[in-house]
């Protein structure tokens, strides 16, 4: 009886810790588990009534409060841990410690992530021994972890034929994209191919860019070097659509034109071409001018209306010489501030460029921005006839050279306007319904008010620096991307594109390898091994 009395606690112990095992482990046996619980609970209330004069001389005892207060410090501590876990658990934050962030997204990712207004359901169908699987999850981690609007999920073809069948899955590796009833898919598992499907599933439609022709400029179907293709596949991928357009055979203009770029003309616009652009900047519309040097466009005089100066010039820069470019090649390597340069530290080259400033005088209302200035050992050369080309201080300007003029103003769409008067009076007319005078005052009074919009444009002095040759060399692509994104008001896309990271090594000769092998497997060690002797040996003496 003693033995009981004394035991039945441990016993009770053990057998509740039986019940709780064959739960876990065996679950086919819930019944025998639950038996042995009861009887568990019962061996401690039987061990409670037989010990109960003991416990009660004990919790009086300083031994009991001391343990007492340990065990509810415990407790409580434990009690903090699990509420900070579970609120770390829902609310975490990230650090890319890694050079080259490497774990982390773009700019242009995250404000792409940051800006979806709806869901976007994510399918990837990848099997379970897909090496690029584990590439793919840990990248939309990252993209969830920006926004809560994205949920992705992993499906395995084999396992999941009815998926496999409904969403027509032919490649494995495929990843479905999907926000309302818009569809992407794409079978790569990078971050660029995914920040361009979730733009292009979530944009209510596409913005369309013409590419003006007609007076010599290259063509952004030229496969070659000189042409724009690959300004063009560029575009597309992140969700335009890209046209020509011949203003000398196009009676209207494109009610759809986001924006006009003019790559560089050879020969000038004709005058009613000119009157075109002119209404479209007018009535809020969005131009990109790219002119080279030694042209006869006949767009310095246009754009002097608009407080930008071209000047007749070629600029020279020796320091492009340090990275690998020419003298007729001038480099940037800093931009003023402007949302088109933010985030944006990439160097970028304009072969054969010429000068363009902001003029001293300009039309009110507009604001100009010089982009991109050149170092000041360059200088913008004005003897273009010579042979050899050297500053001249009486004749050219010294550096620093711009290069890019960005401008914007606040005006009133006419035509917009106009349109809707015109309508408004058709349906007026077609309802014949007779308003009160009142009512008819503040209609007559609201017609007279228009729409306002703002005109954006800029303005490069060279059009090469997007061509097949040089689109790709450093930030030049980059820099182009960011101008149209800030044209066409498209500021999530406003970022350094999608960067990629270089592996890291040292090269060592086997000299400097030997070295460090004996230096970290020898030497240090019997230095830790001499040091702690030396120890053990001045303790032992005293």
């Amino acid at each position: 009886m003693n033995w009981l009395k004394n035991k039945l606690n441990y016993l009770s112990l053990f057998l509740l810790a039986v019940a709780v095992v064959m739960v876990s482990i065996w679950p086919q046996y819930r019944t025998a588990a639950l038996i042995i619980g009861a009887v568990g609970v019962v061996s401690i209330i039987i061990y409670l009534v037989l010990n109960l004069q003991e416990l009660k001389q004990g919790l009086k005892r300083r031994s009991f409060i001391y343990s007492s207060n340990l065990i509810l410090i415990i407790v409580l501590v434990l009690a903090i841990l699990a509420v900070l876990n579970f609120f770390l658990a829902r609310h975490h934050y990230r650090v890319d410690f890694t050079a080259a962030r490497i774990h982390s997204l773009s700019d242009q990712s995250i404000s792409v992530a940051r800006n979806l207004k709806q869901e976007v359901h994510i399918k990837a169908f990848f099997r379970d021994s897909n090496v690029s699987r584990q590439t793919m999850e840990n990248l939309l981690k990252n993209y969830a972890y920006h926004s809560s609007k994205i949920k992705y999920e992993f499906i395995d073809p084999d396992k999941n034929p009815g998926l496999v069948k409904k969403y027509d899955i032919t490649q494995d590796g495929t990843t479905v994209f999907e926000c309302g009833d818009k569809e992407n898919r794409i079978t790569t598992t990078s971050e660029e191919d995914v920040t361009n499907a979730l733009i292009k599933v979530t944009r209510a439609s596409k913005k369309v860019i013409y590419f003006l022709e007609g007076h010599g400029e290259n063509s952004i179907e030229e496969t070659g070097d000189p042409g724009y293709s690959t300004a063009k596949n560029e575009l597309e991928k992140i969700g335009y659509e890209v046209k020509k357009l011949s203003l000398a055979l196009s009676e209207n203009f494109p009610r759809d034109c986001a924006l006009l770029v003019i790559p560089g003309p050879r020969k000038a616009l004709l005058p009613n071409e000119l009157e075109t652009i002119k209404k479209y900047l007018e009535n809020g519309g969005r131009v990109l001018f790219m002119v080279d040097p030694e042209t006869s466009s006949g767009l310095e005089t246009f754009l002097a209306e608009y407080g930008v100066k071209l000047e007749n010039d070629l600029v020279v820069d020796p320091v492009s010489r340090l990275l690998g470019g020419d003298y007729f090649m001038p480099v940037i390597t800093e931009y003023q501030s402007h949302e088109i340069t933010r985030n944006f530290r990439y160097a970028t080259f304009f072969p054969l460029a010429r000068s363009v400033e902001v003029s001293d005088t300009r039309p009110e209302g507009i604001t100009l921005t010089s982009l991109a200035r050149t170092s000041q050992n360059s200088w913008a050369e004005k003897e273009l006839d010579k042979n050899e080309v050297t500053f001249n201080p009486k004749v050219d300007r010294q550096g620093p050279i711009s290069l890019v003029v960005a401008g914007s103003k606040k005006v009133e769409k006419k035509e917009e306007a106009a349109e809707r008067q015109e309508e408004k009076t058709e349906e007026n007319e077609k309802t014949a319904v007779k308003k009160p005078e009142k009512d008819k005052r503040e209609s007559d009074s609201n017609s007279d008010v228009g729409t306002t919009g703002e005109m954006r444009l800029t303005v490069f002095g060279d059009s090469d620096f997007i061509t097949n040759r040089y689109y790709n060399l450093s930030g030049n692509g980059n820099f182009f991307l960011n101008v149209v994104n800030w044209l066409t008001e498209e500021a999530d896309l406003i970022s350094i594109q999608p960067r990629t990271s270089a592996p890291r090594t040292i090269n060592l000769t086997p000299s400097q390898g030997r070295f460090l092998m004996f230096l970290s497997i020898i030497f240090l060690p019997l230095a830790v091994l001499l040091t702690g002797l030396v120890i053990w040996l001045r303790r032992r003496s005293l």
